[in-house]
C-alpha cells in the first residue's frame, strides 16, 4: 500500500467511524494532493452536500466514501522526501537603542515539521521570525535557505517563504474575489483559478461564507483566510507570528490541527515555525520546541527525545494541599507548589505517571484536571 492509498484508506475510517468533520478536511487533502480538475469539481460538489442543513449523515459519509473510491484509480501523487528548508547558525540579534537581545539561536527547519516558539511577549519570538523573513538583519550568525537559488532576499525567497504578522492586512471585497486575485498574481491559468479558490475554501472551513466580505469575518474566520490565501501561494516555508492570539480555544485547535495536516501534503509539503503564547495547543502538533526566555534559549529540542528531571503533574482538585500530601505520601514526592488556580507537584523521576494515577485512583481526591508536564515547557512557566 502507497502512501496516498494509506492516506485514503485513513479518510475512509473516519467517515466509517462518525468522524465526518476531520474526514472532510482530511478528503480535500487527497483532491488538492492530485492537483486534478475533475476531482475539484468532485469535491466541490460534494461541498454543497457536506453543508446542506437537508443532508443526512449518512448520505454524506455514503457519497465521501464513493468519491474515496473514485481517488483510489487515480494515479498517486509524487512524494517528496523531508528535506531540510532552512538552518539558523547562532543567529543573534542586538538592538542599538534598547537593552534587549536575542542571544544565538541554531535550529533546522524541515519540510512537513511544524516548529513552536513558545514564551511570553517580549521575548524575542517576533525578533527572530523576523529575522528569517528578511526583515531584520542578524547582529551575528547566519540563516541557510536550502530552497533558494537566487540571491539573499530575492524575489524567489519572498514568494517561497511567507511571514504572516499577528496583525494581519486589511483586505477589501469578497473571499472569492480575494482568493482569484492572489492565485492569478501567482499564474494560474483561468480554467483552474475558480476551482481552487472554492476547493481551499472549503478546505479551511469557509465554505458558508463564500460570498461573504472579508470586512463580515469574525478574527478566527479572518485568520483561517489568511491561510487560505497563503496557502495558494505554495510556500516552502510558513512563518507565523501568535496566529492563535484573540481565538477560542476550538478555533486554536482547529487552526493547529489544520497546519499539521496541510504540511503534511504529498505534493507540495512546507514547514511552518509559529509563535505562540498557548504553550499545551502548540506542542500537541509541534515536531520541535523553542522556549524562549528574555531573548535566551531556555529549551530546545523534541519532547519524544527529552530526558525529565522530574516527573511533574498539573492538577486541579476540590481538595487542600494537605490532603494532596496524604495521597501522594508513598511516592516519593520532592516539592508541591501553588501555581495559578492548580497544584504542581514534582516527583523523583523514577515514579511513573501510572503510579501516580494509581495513587489517586486509591485516595478520595475529587480531580478536576490533570496534566503530565515532565516535558511540556509549560514546567518552566511555574512561580
Amino acid at each position: 500500500m502507497n502512501e496516498f492509498e494509506q492516506r485514503l484508506t485513513e479518510v475512509e475510517n473516519h467517515f466509517q467511524h462518525n468522524d465526518t468533520d476531520l474526514g472532510y478536511r482530511r478528503l480535500i487533502d487527497c483532491v488538492l494532493d492530485l492537483a486534478d480538475k475533475s476531482f475539484y469539481q468532485e469535491i466541490i460538489a460534494y461541498s454543497d452536500i457536506y453543508y446542506n442543513e437537508n443532508s443526512s449523515n449518512e448520505t454524506k459519509i455514503a457519497k465521501a466514501i464513493q468519491l474515496v473510491e473514485k481517488l483510489k484509480q487515480a494515479p498517486p501523487p509524487p512524494y517528496h522526501t523531508e528535506d531540510i528548508l532552512l538552518s539558523t547558525k547562532n543567529v543573534e540579534k542586538a538592538y542599538n537603542r534598547r537593552k534587549f537581545k536575542l542571544h544565538p539561536i541554531t535550529f533546522n527547519l524541515k519540510s512537513r515539521e511544524v516548529v513552536g516558539l513558545v514564551g511570553e511577549n517580549g521575548n524575542g519570538k517576533t525578533t527572530l521570525l523576523r529575522l528569517i523573513c528578511g526583515e531584520l538583519k542578524p547582529t551575528a550568525g547566519e540563516i541557510d535557505y536550502q530552497f533558494r537559488t537566487a540571491k539573499p532576499f530575492s524575489y524567489e525567497l519572498k514568494t517561497k517563504l511567507v511571514y504572516v504578522p499577528q496583525r494581519i492586512e486589511v483586505l477589501y471585497g469578497n473571499l472569492m474575489d480575494n482568493l482569484q486575485f492572489t492565485l492569478t498574481c501567482y499564474g494560474i491559468d483561468s480554467s483552474e483559478n475558480k476551482l481552487l479558490a472554492k476547493v481551499m475554501l472549503a478546505r479551511l472551513g469557509l465554505w458558508p461564507y463564500k460570498d461573504l466580505e472579508w470586512r463580515q469575518l469574525s478574527s478566527g474566520y479572518k485568520m483561517r483566510f489568511e491561510l487560505a490565501r497563503t496557502l495558494l501561494r505554495r510556500p516552502k516555508v510558513l512563518l507565523l507570528d501568535e496566529p492563535l492570539a484573540n481565538l477560542d480555544i476550538l478555533a486554536q485547535q482547529i487552526i493547529l490541527e489544520d497546519l499539521r495536516y496541510l504540511s503534511q501534503s504529498m505534493r507540495n509539503p512546507f514547514g511552518v515555525i509559529l509563535s505562540s503564547q498557548q504553550l499545551y495547543e502548540v506542542e500537541k502538533v509541534s515536531t520541535e520546541v523553542i522556549f524562549l526566555e528574555q531573548g535566551k534559549l531556555k529549551l530546545q529540542g523534541n519532547k519524544q527525545e527529552e530526558k525529565a528531571d522530574f516527573t511533574i503533574i498539573e492538577v486541579d482538585v476540590n481538595n487542600t494541599k494537605e490532603e494532596l500530601l496524604t495521597a501522594f505520601s508513598s511516592l516519593d514526592l520532592k516539592e508541591i507548589k501553588f501555581n495559578g488556580g492548580s497544584y504542581i507537584a514534582y516527583f523523583d523521576a523514577s515514579i511513573s505517571i501510572n503510579q501516580i494515577f494509581a495513587a489517586i485512583g486509591n485516595s478520595t481526591l475529587q480531580v478536576k484536571y490533570i496534566r503530565d508536564i515532565s516535558k511540556s515547557s509549560r514546567r518552566f512557566f511555574v512561580n
